[in-house]
């Protein structure tokens, strides 16, 4: 399959141009030629050095990611840089990136992952990044503790090691909850507006704590990585039913 089509194919369905004026990664193909055959495809959470020399060992032709290379501009491609782009060049793989619109996809996305390990039901968009959506907000129908959710999702994602981390201060029983992957705890007071009764995200910041507790609100911490690999997993899937064989590169962080 071509490479173009393949690059117009995940722009069309991710609708990569909306998140155009509000995402600093450019998100689509980021490294590679206009045109290239693609028969094989790795995909990962991060475009890293590791990703990207394990990519090339795979022989992949295209190694599709969350995370690029590049976040806003740069200048030179040189160091960080440059470490990560040599083997993909030097072995003829190309890079695909999609960075929000992959968070907020509310079918293929990361917080639609998350959802469906919970079985959320009566989804709708959430998360605002000025005009677009960045996660997804769903009803738990017969709800959850606090340590039930850190437990399923203890069980169900790979935290490479990490515990799940709880802010327990919301409702005894959770059954509305709103998800933004990654780093999403600057949702807290958005989902409190909403009544939610948690937030689940991938990482925290010192002022978290505070914030969930004086709101009334549950959140959990799955890990940066955890929250956001059912992303590129759905990429995967739609990869093979195009007819590209695919492989996930598994470099949990535990952050």
């Amino acid at each position: 399959m071509d490479l173009q089509e393949i690059t117009e194919r995940l722009d069309d369905r991710l609708d990569t141009a909306a998140y155009a004026d509000v995402d600093p990664s450019p998100n689509g193909l980021q490294i590679g030629p206009e045109s290239a055959e693609i028969e094989t495809a790795a995909v990962a959470v991060d475009a890293a050095e590791a990703t990207a020399e394990a990519a090339a060992e795979a022989d992949a032709d295209l190694l599709v990611t969350h995370h690029g290379v590049v976040f806003g501009s740069m200048e030179r491609l040189t160091g960080t840089y440059y470490r990560r782009a040599a083997p993909l060049i030097e072995n003829d793989v190309a890079l695909y990136v999609s960075h929000l619109p992959l968070d907020g996809h509310q079918e293929l996305g990361n917080a639609a992952g998350v959802a469906d390990l919970l079985d959320l039901t009566d989804r709708e968009p959430f998360g605002e990044m000025g005009p677009e959506y960045i996660g997804q907000r769903g009803r738990a129908p017969e709800g959850y503790t606090a340590d039930e959710l850190r437990a399923t999702l203890a069980d169900s994602l790979d935290t490479g090691g990490r515990p799940v981390q709880v802010l327990d201060f919301g409702p005894e029983r959770i059954e509305d909850v709103a998800v933004v992957t990654g780093s999403g705890v600057d949702w807290i007071d958005e989902a409190a507006a909403a009544g939610a009764d948690a937030l689940i995200t991938g990482e925290g910041k010192q002022q978290a704590y505070h914030e969930a507790r004086e709101a009334g609100l549950t959140v959990v911490l799955a890990g940066h990585y955890a929250t956001e690999t059912a992303g590129v997993r759905s990429l995967a899937d739609l990869l093979e039913e195009w007819g590209v064989e695919t492989t996930f590169l598994e470099f949990p962080t535990g952050l």
